[in-house]
């Protein structure tokens, strides 16, 4: 049972014409704490730079290489952590090759025009209250890349209370 003071994440997935999409968007059951708020945040900035590093010439392990090593946040290796800073390929499957993780660098694929991805990261709160987690699907344009979701990731969403906010 979802309390006040839950995080929630969830992986929404859609099929439309034999192709697929999924993304995971985070949300808060009534007033985040500041272990909560700061998980989010950091999970946030995660994303970004992962997307920021998204462009045609790129090779994967560059983009794998933004998000932290699995024991800065609490793992003793990139096998237990595998999927928590991950990116795969999406389109006629829900995961396509390449991989984009830690856990699989030396790949020498390299990024091209018209390539879509999911890109998702996950932090925990420091205080052991829940934990963020944040999708976002990506198609690799000629001078970087465009979000294609368009549900908002930027602020943490309250649910499920009254006077339901962004923070």
């Amino acid at each position: 049972i979802i309390q006040p003071g839950d995080m929630i994440f969830l992986d929404i997935m859609h099929s439309f014409n034999g192709y697929h999409t999924c993304y995971y968007r985070t949300f808060i059951c009534g007033i985040p704490n500041q272990a909560q708020l700061e998980a989010y945040e950091q999970c946030s900035k995660w994303v970004s730079a992962s997307i920021d590093a998204i462009k045609p010439g790129v090779r994967v392990d560059e983009i794998a290489l933004v998000w932290p090593e699995a024991k800065e946040f609490g793992y003793a290796n990139e096998d237990e952590a595998f999927l928590l800073q991950f990116g795969h390929g999406i389109g006629l499957s829900l995961w396509e090759r390449p991989i984009i993780s830690r856990r699989y660098l030396g790949q020498e694929t390299i990024l091209k025009e018209g390539m879509v991805f999911a890109v998702e990261c996950w932090k925990g709160a420091s205080d052991g209250s829940g934990a963020a987690r944040i999708e976002e699907e990506v198609v690799v344009t000629a001078d970087g890349c465009e979000i294609i979701t368009n549900f908002p990731s930027d602020h943490l969403i309250s649910c499920g209370l009254p006077g339901c906010e962004f923070y």
